[in-house]
């Protein structure tokens, strides 16, 4: 019976602040840790937006591309022409062309 008796003793109003104080600094330390995370968290969603804008641009790219009108396929016969109009523009004439291409020429 003795030993329940027995008082307990008191803190002081010191004791309470520091232990106060020292869940206060536990809490805050806490707090950094999340916004540790947090920091990571966000640079992480920001690699996959950057990510995801590159892939944008690409498919733009792509779109631009394929709505951009392409210029129409030439024949031979059309490449020739084009050849021979160009030779001539440069003052050639056709006997001119058929020696530099060193053709023999039917008479």
């Amino acid at each position: 019976m003795e030993e329940s008796t027995q008082k307990r003793t008191r803190r002081t109003p010191q004791q309470m602040a520091e232990a106060v104080d020292v869940k206060i600094a536990a809490l805050q330390r806490d707090i950094a840790g999340i916004e540790e995370k947090r920091k990571k968290a966000n640079a992480d969603f920001d690699e996959k937006v950057a990510a995801v804008e590159v892939k944008i641009k690409e498919l733009d790219e792509k779109k631009k591309a394929i709505l951009a009108p392409k210029p129409p396929r030439k024949t031979k016969k059309q490449k020739m022409e084009e050849v021979v109009k160009a030779a001539m523009k440069s003052g050639m004439n056709p006997e001119e062309i058929v020696e530099k291409l060193g053709l023999n020429q039917p008479e």
